[in-house]
């Protein structure tokens, strides 16, 4: 089953991904616009709430989603492993506590309730709403890495190489980083998925997005009044979404089961 795992993550997540990355190639001109939430006439999905073509948004709109989502991801592992590596590694309490007690408290505050106040202050573009997802994401990835790093820590190899004069870097690096690849992993999934999540719902909300740009979280919410009319507007990018995020997890596991198998 797992080269069949395999496959069907990377045909779920292959579809919306060559959307996003190759959909504005081919999507060519605006074209004239036709009647609200009506299907044919050239319109092969129909036409979205101002009388645009709906496939054509889908081809323009998965790109921000998914570059913002994993641009967030790659900062909270970016910020997350040197500061949970530091704080399980530290010999100095007080330092452990200064790095982690912080994220304590931002854990405290849904993630969501957190993207929303700040962007009320600060209004962020595509740019600034993939920094804000990733540093709200940053306290449980860290504390995730701290948590797998003072695991391996603690085990008697990881004394061994100290007592042979080895650096905490190369400690750090080369057991303690190798010994929680597989929890790390998947936990990426994991945060690629809550990534996703936010994403989409900050942009269903109109955080980080213009209210009439390509974006197949905006489609959903622009759209979904025209759902039993022209449901496709509706539909399509919301399957697109679920997609990005089943297919992502099934490739996470596929890839850790066949690994398991080789251990």
């Amino acid at each position: 089953m797992r080269p069949h795992r395999f496959l069907a993550g990377a045909v779920i997540v292959g579809v919306p991904l060559l959307l996003a990355l190759l959909g504005p190639w081919f999507a060519g001109g605006a074209g004239p616009r036709g009647t609200s939430f009506t299907l044919g006439g050239g319109h092969w999905l129909g036409t979205d709430f101002v009388g645009r073509d709906v496939w054509r948004q889908v081809l323009l709109g998965g790109r921000s989603v998914v570059l913002v989502s994993l641009a967030a991801t790659a900062l909270a592992y970016a910020v997350a492993l040197p500061v949970g590596l530091t704080a399980a590694l530290t010999h100095r309490p007080w330092l452990e506590e200064a790095l982690m007690r912080p994220l304590d408290v931002l854990l405290a505050v849904p993630s969501l309730l957190l993207v929303l106040l700040v962007a009320t202050a600060l209004e962020p573009g595509t740019a600034g709403l993939a920094l804000l997802v990733g540093l709200v994401t940053v306290p449980d990835a860290a504390r995730i890495v701290r948590a797998q790093a003072a695991e391996a820590a603690s085990r008697p190899a990881v004394e061994a190489l100290r007592m042979q004069g080895e650096s905490r870097w190369r400690m750090a690096a080369g057991y303690v980083g190798r010994s929680m690849a597989r929890t790390l992993a998947a936990d990426a999934g994991v945060r690629l998925t809550g990534a996703l999540y936010l994403v989409a719902t900050a942009a269903f909300l109109g955080v980080g997005v213009e209210a009439d740009t390509a974006d197949w979280a905006v489609m959903v919410d622009r759209n979904r009044t025209g759902l039993f009319v022209a449901p496709w507007a509706v539909v399509v990018p919301a399957l697109l979404i679920v997609a990005l995020s089943v297919g992502t997890n099934l490739l996470f596991d596929a890839g850790l089961a066949k690994k398991r198998g080789r251990s």
